[in-house]
């Protein structure tokens, strides 16, 4: 197949019997976005015809579908028994070459997904140069996630595609062990890398990887799973991260307690001077909420 991946035929409209289309490379699709799909398809009618290739040896003649599976399902869902297609002249092995780059150039894209299309049409010989020509990407990002993918690094290749993780972060936690995970992690912090809500989600990234491995499976639904053999020493090893947990969650407690004692305290000092109260009637403020009332006279924790 040549490198651009091109077909050659010329593109010529004619319809073809939904039954008789094979999806190489399904996708797993969002229920409610399909749904849209195929309301538009039933208002308007389909913009664009899909693109399929005669599979050899057939007959009555079947095709290998190149791009198009929604278009594919929508009309199925119809009742339709015939689509407009364009017809091209591509064995089953560019099919499914021409399909993964479809998929990957397509956007928004499925991370998981993404990663894999990556790393079949790596496996077909295809340089991360060429990849990233066609789905729009560097080479230096595509030679990136594929090491990551080597390495069935997942979860820190769907972090990264969704930006709660930096790239060059991802690498440095692939290449080592749990404590110097957290210590790129906190590296990030100092910098100013990764704050806030992506400092939390990647902090349990961290914990979910050492705890359940790289990988992230998909069952037929596409919701994620994840499977790992369960051992004593991952017992063990549960076991101690919720211990340590619980006495984090237990000293911020203590520390909460303590802050609002001491708050408490300071106000009920404040209340008892004059001239504080007289600065507040003067700004208007003579009441104050029921529950700081009832904790300053009756010495509860506000």
């Amino acid at each position: 197949m040549p490198d651009d991946m091109e077909p050659t035929s010329q593109k010529q409209v004619t319809l073809i019997p939904t039954d008789r289309v094979r999806v190489l490379n399904p996708r797993v699709r969002n229920r409610r976005t399909f749904e849209a799909m195929v309301e538009n398809i039933a208002r308007i009618g389909l913009k664009r015809p899909i693109t399929v290739a005669p599979r050899a040896g057939t007959d009555p003649q079947e095709y290998d579908l190149v791009c198009g599976q929604g278009r594919l399902e929508a009309f199925i869902e119809l009742k339709q028994d015939r689509i407009p297609a364009i017809v091209i002249d591509a064995d089953e092995s560019d099919c499914l070459v021409m399909s993964l780059v479809e998929n990957c150039a397509r956007r928004p894209h499925n991370p998981i997904d993404l990663m894999r299309e990556i790393g079949i049409l790596r496996q077909r010989g295809y340089t991360d140069r060429q990849i990233g020509e066609k789905i729009g990407l560097s080479t230096e990002y595509v030679n990136m996630i594929a090491g990551l993918l080597e390495k069935g690094e997942e979860r820190l290749v769907a972090a990264v595609e969704s930006g709660v993780l930096p790239l060059n972060l991802a690498i440095q936690i692939s290449k080592t062990d749990a404590k110097g995970a957290q210590k790129a992690l906190m590296d990030a912090y100092t910098q100013n890398k990764l704050r806030g809500r992506k400092l939390a989600l990647v902090r349990r990234l961290i914990q979910q990887r050492e705890l359940r491995g790289p990988q992230i499976q998909t069952n037929p639904l596409g919701r994620r799973i994840t499977t790992r053999a369960l051992t004593s020493e991952g017992l063990v090893r549960a076991y101690q991260q919720e211990a340590t947990r619980q006495k984090l969650l237990i000293k911020k407690a203590e520390l909460t307690q303590g802050r609002l004692m001491f708050v408490r305290e300071a106000f009920r000092k404040l209340c008892a001077d004059e001239h504080f109260l007289t600065l507040l009637r003067a700004e208007g403020l003579q009441t104050m909420p029921a529950d700081l009332a009832r904790s300053i006279t009756e010495g509860s924790p506000a």
